[in-house]
Order: C-alpha cells, then structure tokens, then sequence
C-alpha cells in the first residue's frame, strides 16, 4: 500500500459520505462539524483505552492488539478529515498551514520557551 495524502482522504471521505448520506444524514454542512469532532474524541478514547489496558508492548508486539490499535486511530483520522470536508478547508489550505506550523515549531526553541511558562 502507498501513502495516501490529505487530498486522496478528503476524496475517500466524500465517496462513502455519498454512498451512505440517507442513512448518516444529508449533514454535509459546516455545522455538523462539532459532531464529528466529538466522534472524532470518542474514536481516540478507545485508542487510549487499548494503551490503558493492552500496553504498549502489546501494540509494538501483538499483531492482533497492534491491529486493534490501527483501527482505532485510523476512525480517529476519518472524522478528523470529516470536520476538514464540512469546514470545506482544502488540502492546499492545509498543507500551507502545516508547513507553516512545521518551520515555526522547527526553530523554537522549547527548553527556552518551557522555561517562560
């Protein structure tokens, strides 16, 4: 399997929003983005929980839990890319950002700035 990027995931997105949008909603507004941002908190609270209670020796060395784990954050990742598709942020937009955050937290010095707080 190759990388898929952002662009790619915004387009898988849409694709199953559209088979299933009867069932699910016709939702496809900025609104609904609160949702799925809480989904999106739902699906990482059961990531943490296989940490809790597998370990993460057991998601560096059990196929079936490090599988589990996958799942879990990869649902994490489908409502991330939900609330990007209903705030309708393009891929440009952020990977511009992205980048931008990148450098910024590339030459910050943070010994430095945890020193501040």
């Amino acid at each position: 399997m190759e990388d898929i990027s952002i662009g790619k995931m915004k387009e898988m997105q849409m694709e199953l929003y559209e088979l299933h949008k009867e069932e699910w909603g016709n939702d496809m507004n900025p609104e609904s983005a609160r949702n799925h941002m809480l989904y999106m908190i739902e699906e990482l609270g059961e990531s943490i929980s296989i940490i809790k209670k597998k370990g993460i020796d057991a998601i560096m060395n059990d196929a079936k839990v490090r599988e589990d784990f996958i799942t879990e954050m990869t649902d994490v990742g489908r409502y991330y890319i939900e609330v990007l598709n209903r705030l309708k942020v393009t891929s440009k937009e952020y990977a511009d950002c992205y980048m931008n955050k990148h450098k910024e937290c590339i030459n910050r010095n943070y010994k430095e700035k945890w020193k501040k707080d």
